[in-house]
């Protein structure tokens, strides 16, 4: 008995001190103080940002900018903060700004491009009245920098999938396609509208749209262009169509060679997985669809080499996929 009183005398949790508590508390307190603080003063330099906005002064502005990219750039808490002050007039007022000199364009950019990173402000973004006529016409425009970060906004906006359709109305499928044609970007640059088309093609009818505007014919340009990362996101995109029947359609009956030509990926892969995966999953899908391309593909001895190579040294996916090509060479 004495035992067992000392044992729960050792082990039963004790009672802080009253002083401890009142230290915790105030500890507690004091936090709290410093984040509304902290949220005070982030409020007020918000509201003076934006009031400097209205401003005639270049430098004002730009410096006013630079400091809501920093503001934005540091937590999902300060952009929403920036978005709710005076009933969410700050995106309407950095749109206006989009039309003005290169460098305020892209300090606006960066700025909605910011505030796309948090989930609840896509769709208001997004649904905002001219912001992606907006975005169509910068990435059709000759500022690499500008483009890619309007590429990388519409990117940001349409992983929410409601967003999806209203890209693919209001023409920027076209728009994206356009700019891969005619502007002959930098490389990094032609990586952001090829990643904000990929995201698109997820949803059905902008897929109908990509293939309506030559979309295949596009992507195989930049496939067959030989360079790795972005043959592999083209031929993420192509498979994407293929899913679809216009796509497949567009890549059987509309396509010349297109067996042949990606054997040539195949070969020219070298490591590539995702060129590996890219080539393989069209080929599959081809090879379904239309007896002529599996024709096609027995009249061509080294798709046989390149596929058993595939089906051993490839990628998982692209492994999987060469076998099943295998066998269906096998049966054909």
């Amino acid at each position: 008995m004495y035992y067992a009183s000392l044992k729960h005398a050792i082990y039963a949790p004790r009672p802080l001190p009253a002083a401890a508590d009142s230290y915790k508390a105030n500890t507690y307190i004091e936090i709290i103080k410093q984040i509304n603080n902290g949220n005070m003063k982030i409020r007020n330099t918000i509201c003076e940002c934006v009031s400097q906005l209205e401003s005639d002064d270049f430098e004002t502005k730009e410096k006013a900018l630079e400091t809501l990219v920093s503001i934005t750039k540091a937590s999902p808490s300060n952009r929403n903060l920036l978005v709710l002050h005076n009933n969410n007039i700050i995106i309407p007022t950095i749109l206006t700004l989009l039309t003005n000199t290169p460098t305020l364009e892209k300090l606006s950019l960066s700025i909605l491009f910011n505030l796309s990173l948090n989930h609840n402000l896509k769709l208001t973004l997004a649904h905002t009245p001219t912001a992606i006529q907006h975005l169509n016409t910068i990435i059709l425009s000759y500022s690499l920098d500008s483009t890619r970060l309007a590429a990388s906004l519409i990117c940001s906006l349409a992983m929410l999938d409601k967003n999806k359709a209203l890209f693919g109305v209001a023409n920027t499928i076209q728009a994206l396609l356009k700019a891969l044609v005619s502007q002959h970007p930098a490389p990094h640059v032609t990586h952001h509208l090829l990643t904000s088309l990929a995201e698109l093609a997820h949803f059905h009818g902008n897929c109908t749209l990509a293939v309506r505007g030559g979309a295949v014919d596009v992507l195989l340009r930049i496939v067959e262009n030989k360079v790795d990362d972005l043959s592999g996101t083209a031929l993420v995109i192509l498979g994407l169509l293929a899913r679809f029947e216009e796509g497949l359609k567009a890549l059987v009956t509309t396509t010349p060679n297109i067996v042949a030509r990606m054997l040539h990926v195949l070969k020219l892969a070298a490591g590539s997985s995702r060129c590996n995966e890219g080539a393989t999953e069209i080929l599959v899908r081809v090879f379904d669809e239309s007896e002529e391309c599996l024709k096609e593909a027995m009249g061509l001895p080294d798709l046989l080499f390149v596929l058993a190579e595939v089906s051993v040294t490839g990628s998982i996916p692209a492994r999987e996929k060469a076998s099943l090509l295998l066998k269906k060479l096998d049966r054909g």
